[in-house]
């Protein structure tokens, strides 16, 4: 295939399961080649994402690693029968590259698991909420690229609405609940509209209360979005030059071990809800 337009995070990762999928049983690209009839260049360009790949392909080059797991196999081919234009697609070259992975990997996702320690989840922030946070950037945004965010974040947001939504869990510590991107109406908007959230049959929001103490990876977000296999799970955090993405297993197994942790020091959805509505009274 042609060498395509600077990939996604999604293309790089299906291109990065093949390398994994050869690695794993110590092939080298040449000898893989050699295996798949093609040359060096079209493996290596496929596996970098720099050329797409074809779901005949994945089928064909799994089957020559003798992958034996059908499901992840399954997977992949679905990955490179993705073809859009998407929606995020109309901010490429507007907004960072980041930030429309992101909305791309919340769009395949199963079930999102979101650890916020102190801001609201991106997800559900209302509009004003979303301008008191873009507001505090560095260095400061000008009105009409402020304005782009909020719309983009909006967007995102409106995946809790479609058909199918996944299935999202929100930890969020106190210190969210507390702290004012904006002024009070603001944020007693902001409760308010995260208790509405609260009822939607597929979003749990737990509370994470100081009383709780300490907990793993306190210093930053974190997004765990599930994919169709545990293998191609995926891990983003927030860093300060962008995003990033993780997904080799030693991260996975090591965030679903925070969050499990940070989980287990939460209230029950119930007694969260509670919470948050006593945190309104006192606003």
């Amino acid at each position: 295939m042609p060498v395509r337009k600077p990939s996604t995070e999604r293309q790089r990762r299906l291109g990065a399961e093949l390398r994994r999928m050869r690695e794993h049983i110590g092939m080298t690209i040449n000898e893989a080649a050699t295996l798949h009839r093609t040359d060096r260049t079209t493996v290596s360009n496929t596996e970098s994402a720099r050329s797409g790949v074809s779901s005949d392909r994945v089928r064909v080059w799994a089957a020559n690693y003798r992958c034996p797991e059908a499901s992840y196999v399954d997977a992949l081919a679905d990955m490179a029968k993705e073809r859009g234009p998407y929606w995020w697609d109309e901010y490429r070259g507007t907004l960072p590259a980041g930030l429309l992975d992101i909305a791309e990997m919340e769009h395949y996702a199963t079930a999102l698991r979101s650890a916020q320690i102190m801001h609201m989840p991106g997800m559900l922030q209302t509009p004003d909420y979303m301008r008191g946070v873009f507001a505090e950037a560095v260095p400061t945004m000008d009105p009409a690229d402020l304005e782009r965010y909020v719309e983009f974040r909006v967007r995102r947001a409106a995946l809790l609405d479609r058909s199918g939504p996944p299935s999202c869990e929100f930890l969020i510590h106190e210190g969210a609940l507390l702290i004012r991107f904006g002024d009070r109406k603001v944020l007693r908007r902001q409760i308010d509209h995260l208790l509405d959230q609260s009822g939607r049959p597929n979003i749990i929001i737990r509370v994470v209360p100081f009383a709780a103490g300490g907990f793993a990876n306190a210093g930053s977000s974190t997004l765990y979005a599930c994919g169709p296999v545990p293998q191609l799970d995926t891990v983003q955090i927030d860093v300060p030059t962008g995003v990033t993405f993780l997904h080799a297993e030693a991260y996975l197994v090591n965030y679903r071990a925070v969050l499990d942790r940070m989980r287990g020091r939460a209230l029950e959805p119930k007694v969260s809800v509670d919470f948050i509505r006593q945190a309104a009274k006192e606003i």
